[in-house]
């Protein structure tokens, strides 16, 4: 059965003409089903792959509404409660619901583009989001995509771009564009096709200029907001998307730029794309290239249908701009209730100048609208042929990974390392490491544990090591994750990877660095200090401190993926660090026994104990210059709670911790990506 019906997926051809109108969407299908044929013979051409073209999506949307639940604490002053004689009456404002969206209905099909218009904080994003699958708690009403409620399996038939082009900053174009490819083309499709399918979409998105550039960012110099929004628009397109979403595309460019952009986005719907865009305020020029405009205000919407069509609807209701207004800009100010050069109707003529006359405007529209227009668009919608089941079929069916778990790992490794490569190799990162090592090398200058108080100042080395590259591992990767958290979320969202992978590669990269640095360290250190000179002690010392820094980094991605905040995530380590310092061994070796379980939670207890029985042993002999004659180290005060011939058992309860930190980090990372929304 399976088998069956990815074979009928498989058959579709998918290249759907362009759509003006919602009673062409059975002959298009038809039509889709029909061009298979004429397909084939396309040699080393794109389409001839086994890329899945085009399906054509048909969105209806009816009654939307979003509510999000907000707190107000009581604004009453808590000094004057105290003193007034009702202060027993006051009560704590309970939580309750603030409404978003407040009942939005209205279709687009392929071949079409539909501009969400609204001021600021109207809801058009949060549209955007539900109509992307990508907001469904406190969600009313019905979202159908050819009939069909949203499903997993339309992850990756829908292209969202983000207002906020979330791109890797140290990557060049060319590089952000190949990575996405290899991840999210088939596994069918060979090196050179995908290299021919980034070849077609920058020449489609006008960015052959910029291919060589980094992204950048506030600190990156890189390519220009134009080029940066037609990067993250080729990201998506990059697998022909069915329906494509773009929040603000038109952010921070200019006129000529934008206008640019929605000739691009104009190719693009036809070749049967669906195409949804929120947009502030654009020009009368590119107001006319919209197929359909839905006017919100305030969660309510108080115009749907074709742009071109919007001032005679207006005109109707008698709102006519008395001096020449762009299009958009007469929509948004109706939309704000600002008519200050717009005649109205006689009904508001007698309210002009009352203070809530915006708002008497406003709902003057919002009722225009729900007598004039929502009938029609809800007659409309029911009119709209039902979508044949074979595309209904083509939407349900999840696709399989494009890639094996093995084949994204090699992808994901070698972006991730050309991403952080700098970081690892930063100028005061290698000055830190090799000027701490020189610095303790000559402070510990062929130190040696003739007596107690030289003994002392070698252990007190070894734990200012330990205490090194326990804060270095852990500062290291605690922010791995709230900083990479936007791009990650991005990318699972379009289901380009397995979580699993990202995971895999961000920590085995990281710990190149945590163990590099280490071994440069030691090699500089360990014999200046004048540690045991043996091959075997000198190897022994370094695979210690190499485990201390792997666990520390586990621990340190833990931290990072518990909070997910910059901010915190650096609060959370420094305390973690400090108590783990502090139950070390070395400033307190006999702890209370109500605060001993402190230690047995302690990395840094256990990487210190190692390195201590690594390094000395109990036969060795000190202190023979005393009265007594020669000592047994294992006599000595400061190893009082370590026995020195006891085994090496922390080397176990090391690799434990930095194991179950890795596996509580993967749990904590996966449960705040799927919470997370962008």
């Amino acid at each position: 059965m399976e088998t069956q019906m990815q074979n009928e997926i498989e058959d579709l051809s998918l290249a759907a003409p362009t759509m003006n109108s919602t009673e062409n969407l059975a002959f298009t299908t038809q039509t889709c089903l029909r061009n298979k044929s004429s397909e084939t013979d396309m040699g080393e051409e794109i389409s001839s792959t086994r890329l899945d073209r085009t399906l054509p999506i048909f969105l209806k949307f009816s009654g939307v509404q979003f509510k999000v639940k907000i707190h107000n604490p009581s604004s009453v002053n808590p000094v004057k409660a105290v003193v007034s004689k009702s202060s027993f009456r006051l009560k704590i404002e309970q939580d309750r619901y603030k409404h978003i969206l407040k009942g939005i209905t209205g279709s687009v099909g392929p071949g079409e583009i539909l501009a969400l218009m609204g001021p600021s904080g109207s809801g058009k994003t949060t549209l955007l989001k539900i109509l992307g699958g990508r907001l469904h708690e406190n969600v009313k009403g019905t979202v159908t995509y050819n009939d069909i409620l949203y499903n997993p399996a339309l992850k990756r038939r829908i292209g969202f771009v983000t207002q906020d082009d979330v791109l890797f900053p140290q990557l060049t174009v060319k590089e952000t564009l190949t990575f996405a490819a290899f991840l999210r083309l088939p596994s069918t499709m060979s090196q050179r096709q995908k290299y021919q399918r980034v070849a077609m979409i920058v020449k489609q998105l006008g960015l052959e200029r910029c291919l060589g550039t980094k992204i950048g960012d506030v600190f990156v110099k890189g390519i220009s907001g134009g080029e940066r929004k037609r990067t993250s628009i080729g990201h998506e397109i990059l697998v022909d998307p069915s329906l494509l979403l773009l929040d603000e595309p038109t952010s921070g460019l200019d006129s000529t730029s934008a206008t640019k952009l929605l000739q691009i986005l104009q190719g693009l719907v036809k070749a049967g794309r669906t195409v949804i865009i929120t947009i502030h305020q654009p020009s009368s020029r590119m107001f006319h290239m919209f197929d359909k405009v839905l006017l919100i205000s305030e969660g309510y919407p108080i115009y749907y249908g074709k742009g071109r069509d919007s001032m005679q609807y207006f005109s109707s209701l008698t709102f006519t701009p008395e001096i020449a207004m762009n299009p958009a800009e007469f929509l948004l100010d109706l939309a704000t209730g600002q008519v200050n050069d717009i005649k109205v109707p006689n009904e508001l003529f007698a309210s002009q100048g009352s203070q809530e006359y915006e708002k008497l405007v406003i709902r003057y529209l919002q009722l225009k609208y729900k007598v004039l227009l929502e009938p029609k668009e809800m007659e409309e919608i029911h009119r709209i042929p039902k979508a044949p089941e074979r595309l209904q079929l083509a939407i349900q069916v999840k696709k399989d990974w494009t890639l094996t778990w093995c084949e994204q790992f090699k992808i994901i490794f070698k972006r991730t390392f050309k991403e952080r490569w700098r970081d690892y190799f930063d100028h005061l990162r290698l000055l830190q490491a090799f000027g701490v090592a020189f610095l303790l090398g000559l402070l510990w200058w062929k130190s040696n544990t003739a007596t107690e108080a030289q003994l002392r100042d070698q252990i007190g080395l070894l734990f200012y090591i330990c205490i090194f590259w326990t804060s270095s591992s852990i500062f290291g990767a605690v922010y791995v994750f709230p900083f990479e958290k936007i791009y990650l979320v991005k990318e699972r969202k379009a289901d380009m990877y397995r979580l699993s992978v990202y995971y895999a590669c961000s920590t085995l990269c990281d710990m190149l660095a945590h163990t590099l640095y280490p071994t440069c360290f030691m090699s500089i250190l360990y014999f200046m200090a004048g540690f045991k000179k043996t091959v075997e002690c000198f190897f022994f010392t370094l695979s210690a401190i190499l485990l201390i820094a792997v666990t520390s980094q586990g621990a340190g991605e833990l931290f990072g993926a518990a909070v997910m905040s910059i901010k915190r995530a650096g609060t959370v380590a420094s305390l973690v660090l400090m108590l783990f310092l502090l139950t070390g061994g070395y400033y307190v070796q006999h702890i209370p026994k109500f605060m001993r379980w402190l230690k047995y939670v302690s990395f840094m207890y256990y990487g210190f104990r190692l390195l201590l029985k690594v390094q000395y042993s109990g036969d060795q002999l000190y202190d023979c210059e005393s009265r007594g004659g020669c000592q047994r180290l294992q006599s000595s005060p400061s190893f009082d709670t370590v026995n020195l011939d006891g085994g090496l058992q922390e080397i176990w309860i090391l690799l434990g911790m930095a194991l179950a930190y890795r596996f509580f980090a993967y749990i904590c990372l996966r449960s705040k990506v799927d919470a997370y929304h962008i």
